[in-house]
C-alpha cells in the first residue's frame, strides 16, 4: 500500500549561510570592504526586501534592504529615507557590465531600484525563468534547492512579511534575508558545473542621451 502525500518522507532541511558570514554594510570602512569583495567576484546573488505593504492602493516605498552575496559572504545594505551613504557602491557593483547578478523573480526589485534610487542594474540573470528548462511555469528557489540539492528551503512567510524598514533586523530577518542571494548563488553555480550554459541574455536598454544644450547664435 502507497503512503499517503503527507506521510511520504520529508527533504532534509536546507541549512543557509551562517550568521557570522553576514556582514550589515553600515560604516564607511564597511562600505569599502563590500565593494572591493562584489567587484572582484564573477557572479553575485542578488535580492532585495521592501516593507509590505497592507491597505489597497498603497504602493511600496521599497527597497529597505538590498542583499548581494558572494560565494564566501553576504553583505546587506539598509536603504532608509535619507541618501545612503552606501548608494555609489550599490550604483557601481549593480551597474558593472563585469560582475554578473543573479537571483530568483526580480522583475519588481529591478525596478524598484531603478524608481527609488536611479540604479539601472546590468547583467542581472532571473533563475526563475532561466532554470525552468521548458517548463511553463518560473523556478522558484524553494523548487530549485528541491531539484538540485535534494534539500527543503525553508521559508517563513512570518518573517517575509516583517517590517524591513526597521533601523534594527533581527536575527532571524538577517539569516532571512542573507539566505535569499547567497542561495541564488549556490543554485547557479551548482547548475553551471553541471555543463548548463545560459541561453543568451538580452542586451540591456541603452540610455537615451541628453540633448545637447543649445548654442547661442553669434553675430557676423
Amino acid at each position: 500500500m502507497e503512503a499517503a502525500a503527507d506521510d511520504a518522507p520529508q527533504l532534509p532541511p536546507y541549512l543557509g549561510i551562517a550568521l557570522a558570514d553576514v556582514r550589515l554594510v553600515r560604516t564607511a570602512a564597511d562600505v569599502e570592504e563590500a565593494q572591493a569583495a562584489l567587484l572582484a567576484a564573477d557572479v553575485i546573488g542578488f535580492d532585495t526586501e521592501s516593507k509590505p505593504t497592507f491597505l489597497k492602493g498603497q504602493s511600496s516605498d521599497g527597497p529597505h534592504l538590498i542583499q548581494l552575496a558572494t560565494d564566501r559572504l553576504a553583505y546587506l545594505f539598509q536603504i532608509g529615507a535619507a541618501p545612503s551613504p552606501a548608494l555609489p557602491a550599490l550604483k557601481a557593483v549593480l551597474e558593472s557590465e563585469l560582475t554578473m547578478k543573479v537571483g530568483f523573480g526580480l522583475s519588481d526589485d529591478v525596478r524598484r531600484l531603478r524608481a527609488k534610487l536611479g540604479i539601472e542594474p546590468q547583467r542581472v540573470v532571473d533563475l526563475s525563468v532561466a532554470l525552468r528548462g521548458g517548463q511553463r511555469n518560473d523556478l522558484g528557489a524553494k523548487s530549485a534547492v528541491a531539484k538540485f540539492f535534494g534539500q527543503r528551503l525553508q521559508k517563513s512567510k512570518k518573517i517575509s512579511t516583517t517590517n524591513w524598514a526597521s533601523s534594527r533586523l533581527s536575527e532571524r530577518q538577517i539569516l532571512y534575508a542573507a539566505d535569499d542571494a547567497h542561495v541564488a548563488l549556490k543554485v547557479y553555480r551548482h547548475w553551471i558545473a553541471a555543463g548548463n550554459v545560459l541561453p543568451p541574455q538580452r542586451p540591456a536598454k541603452a540610455r537615451r542621451p541628453r540633448p545637447a544644450a543649445p548654442v547661442p547664435a553669434t553675430e557676423s
